[in-house]
């Protein structure tokens, strides 16, 4: 089912007109003068324009993150950058419509999904205030012969440059704000140019909560010429990226300059499990929702759905029931479930799958088509399932980023694994299954970053997530995030 219905834009006085980059604590052009248009994909308006930043005005957002790194920021105290934190989340909680319209708005989500980020909002800057004391001095040690002590310091690594994807920004970039304010590093946000308002918007919202400036700097532009330019910068201690595997390699290699610190969450092609004994009226919508959810632009999304043999004609019944009675349309419709594909450029990638899936002999069981009409010019797809699928077609090889399910039929245990496991990515899996001994032997099994047991896509910052293979490296979360935004120095002294 689709939304046809027309909306009125709710106010904000943050959108519309000429968006400035945020260096030094000063809102800026970019100093080619250069702007261009964000296009709201459920229309093709644009909605505003922004400053086409490129390496010079990286490098003054570098210098100015230096500056800021080595003045008054580098005197806070854990104290102080924990108080910080706090008012931002009470910023954020204040404006939180107003962030989720925009991010609405700028990329395409259902309101009602962007909205229901609001906990999670405050659940990850609350996780990172309580982490600001996570650097400081160890206890010290007097193993050493003689009068010696020797203890263990841990220091911000200094300036981080972080370029995130268009699919989440309204999550993705508390990644990288988040370490940043609780350990005392700065940082160079680069988002993507597809959808950068609501980093915008956050960045002033950070300022009015009492961020030194240049503590937190935002240079919008494209990735060839501002996001190149920051992976590369000699003085950028660290990078965190999140994006395609093809990006991912060139950031490693940008990297090399100054043997700077590597985070990366890439590109996924995730085994969902759904065995015979699983209870279907929890496992259809959950594992149809694992792909369809955010019209499938997730990089965890499980859209290889290995379906038990025996009960793969009543799974798939159910599966193309379940995916009819979804509506598609405008992200302001409340009964909207699926919005638009961020970019023409990505409807026309999407559609070009289905086109490859049908000639490599996969059944197109439902869905596939561009929805048009009276949706208007947006970037809209019906919810698409393919099946009679084989591992070694493309669709089930390649990350397709939209709401595109390849059904994969599997026999016992034995054969799930094998299947789950070749694959290039190890991003993420799941699992439906009533028997505990079977949750724990493919949990163990499936070589992923991250996996879920009777749901999919569940999150504790506290606890976090991370990649495998190609999937990418390091952690987003947890205690192992904020470390890695420290290094560690030894201290020996002689005292006698």
């Amino acid at each position: 089912m689709n939304s046809t219905q027309k909306f009125d834009v709710p106010h904000s006085a943050f959108l519309g007109g000429s968006k400035r980059l945020l260096i030094g604590g000063k809102w800026q052009q970019a100093s080619s003068g250069k702007e261009f248009g964000t296009v709201n994909p459920a229309t093709g308006e644009v909605i505003a324009r922004l400053a086409q930043g490129d390496a010079t005005d990286v490098d003054r957002a570098v210098a100015a993150a230096r500056h800021a790194f080595e003045g008054e920021w580098s005197r806070w105290t854990p104290y102080e950058r924990q108080r910080l934190l706090m008012r931002v989340h009470d910023l954020i909680e204040k404006n939180f419509e107003e962030l989720a319209l925009i991010e609405t708005l700028d990329m395409g989500a259902p309101l009602t999904r962007t909205k229901a980020l609001k906990n999670w909002a405050s659940q990850v800057i609350l996780f990172y205030a309580s982490q600001t004391g996570a650097g400081g001095t160890s206890t010290p040690h007097h193993s050493l012969p003689g009068q010696f002590s020797a203890f263990k310091l841990k220091a911000p690594v200094g300036v981080v440059g972080g370029i995130i994807p268009w699919n989440a920004p309204l999550i993705s970039q508390w990644w990288i704000l988040g370490p940043t304010l609780a350990t005392g590093c700065t940082a160079v946000l680069k988002p993507a140019e597809d959808a950068s308002l609501t980093a915008l918007r956050v960045a002033e919202l950070l300022q009015e909560a009492g961020m030194p400036d240049g503590v937190v700097n935002v240079v919008t532009g494209f990735g060839r010429e501002a996001g190149s330019a920051l992976a590369a910068h000699p003085d950028v201690d660290r990078i965190a990226f999140t994006g395609s595997t093809e990006t991912g390699r060139k950031i490693v290699e940008a990297s090399a300059g100054n043997m700077k610190r590597v985070q990366l969450e890439l590109g996924g092609k995730s085994p969902d499990i759904v065995f015979a004994d699983a209870n279907l009226d929890i496992a259809v919508p959950g594992a149809a929702m694992a792909v369809y959810g955010n019209s499938g632009q997730i990089c965890t999304a499980g859209t290889r759905l290995l379906v038990q043999r025996s009960i793969q004609e009543e799974f798939l019944a159910r599966l193309e029931d379940f995916s009819s009675k979804l509506r598609v349309g405008n992200g302001l419709d409340p009964e909207v479930n699926l919005g638009p594909l961020i970019s023409r450029k990505q409807l026309d990638r999407v559609l070009q799958y289905v086109d490859i899936g049908s000639k490599e002999g996969a059944t197109l069981a439902s869905g596939g088509k561009r929805l048009g009409g009276e949706l208007g010019s947006g970037y809209f797809i019906e919810p698409t399932i393919f099946a009679s699928v084989n591992n070694e077609m493309r669709i089930a090889r390649e990350e397709i980023f939209g709401p595109v399910v390849s059904v994969i039929p599997f026999d016992d245990a034995e054969d799930a694994l094998r299947i789950a496991n070749d694959t290039d990515y190890g991003l993420a899996g799941g699992i439906w299954t009533q028997s505990v001994s079977t949750a724990h032997r493919m949990a163990q099994g499936i070589k992923a970053g991250t996996i879920w047991v009777n749901c999919y896509g569940a999150l504790d910052p506290s606890v976090g997530f991370g990649g495998f293979k190609m999937s990418g490296y390091g952690w987003k979360g947890g205690s192992e995030h904020v470390e890695s935004f420290l290094y560690q120095k030894a201290v020996y002294m002689n005292i006698a």
